[in-house]
């Protein structure tokens, strides 16, 4: 008889929690997923849901990954967290990131980018179910710049409130793309725009404290690794720069978290959004000797305190400014 050879799984699970099939890991974890695709005018989305399975929704919560992310790998631990204290959570892949169209990691023109996952969110937050409940954006590093972003392009009241997780509105000096690199692509007239020709300062090692979790990211296999794109670069020095010139158009209450250790975004970025920011309801929680990665690569216990400090803020303001945003 021919031999059989023994089954092989492959060297990387289909997710970051191992092989149980999906359906299964969220209902352990108490909640459910969908996903699907939204058409916006710059391409398709990929999208997430992550609602309470046996609780009455309190509010909704629309969120973005940093960089070189996606909404499916490590990210959606803070989904799934937010989601198991009473809250609907929507996530979209970036342009150019995840299962979302785009050249990877491309972002020319940031706005565009903030625009498509704004409009799929604005399209849940005023849905029948969840319009008259008060609703959040969250951004976790360069996320944080885009959800700014689509605050300011936002009509008022829309938003009940911010969270951002080390956001990226100022960026520490040996990670500013060279002036000099920026003006000699800029003299090929945009051909060199999408380019991966940027120098790369390994982000990744610079964001997670946690071995394993640095194994568990890295593992990510929709996760971008080659050089930033030209066009990048260029584009995230200007839209912090634009940030930085508009943090007091920000009104509604916040919260913004940084690790001291912060080696990818500068902890300058919270503290400068907190001293310059007109909102009269403002919070700032800076970590003393934690990195760039609050939830997913710190040590657990780390981790839970930063969960414990955003369940504290939404659930307050969820107290203060519900049913309806202000």
């Amino acid at each position: 008889m021919p031999e059989t050879q023994p089954e092989t799984k492959p060297e990387t699970p289909p997710n970051f929690w191992g092989y149980m099939p999906e359906e299964e890991y969220y209902t352990s974890q108490g909640v459910r997923n969908s996903k699907e695709y939204f058409e916006t005018p710059n391409g398709k989305l990929f999208t997430q849901s992550f609602l309470p399975l046996d609780q009455k929704v309190k509010a909704t919560v629309y969120m973005s990954h940093g960089y070189g992310s996606d909404t499916g790998w490590m990210f959606q631990k803070i989904c799934i967290n937010f989601a198991t204290w009473g809250y609907a959570v929507f996530a979209a892949d970036l342009l150019g990131h995840g299962r979302s169209d785009g050249i990877r990691c491309y972002l020319g023109e940031m706005e565009k980018v903030a625009a498509s996952s704004l409009s799929f969110f604005e399209h849940v937050r005023y849905s029948e179910p969840y319009k008259d409940l008060p609703a959040f954006l969250f951004g976790e590093s360069m996320g944080g710049l885009a959800t700014m972003l689509m605050y300011f392009q936002s009509e008022p009241n829309t938003w009940t409130g911010l969270i951002f997780s080390a956001p990226l509105f100022v960026i520490p000096e040996n990670m500013k793309p060279s002036k000099v690199h920026l003006f000699m692509y800029g003299l090929l007239f945009g051909l060199a725009d999408t380019w991966a020709a940027m120098p790369d300062n390994k982000m990744v090692g610079k964001s997670i404290k946690d071995p394993e979790k640095l194994k568990t990211i890295a593992s990510n296999p929709r996760r971008y690794t080659g050089k930033p794109r030209v066009g990048t670069m260029r584009e995230i020095a200007r839209m912090c720069q634009y940030v930085q010139d508009n943090f007091s158009r920000v009104t509604v209450p916040f919260l913004t978290v940084h690790g001291t250790a912060d080696g990818v975004t500068c902890p300058t970025s919270s503290q400068l959004l907190y001293e310059k920011a007109s909102s009269a309801d403002k919070s700032i929680k800076m970590y003393d000797g934690m990195y760039h990665s609050l939830i997913q690569g710190e040590p657990d216990e780390n981790a839970e305190l930063v969960l414990k400090d955003m369940r504290e803020w939404i659930d307050e303001r969820v107290e203060r400014y519900g049913p309806k945003n202000g």
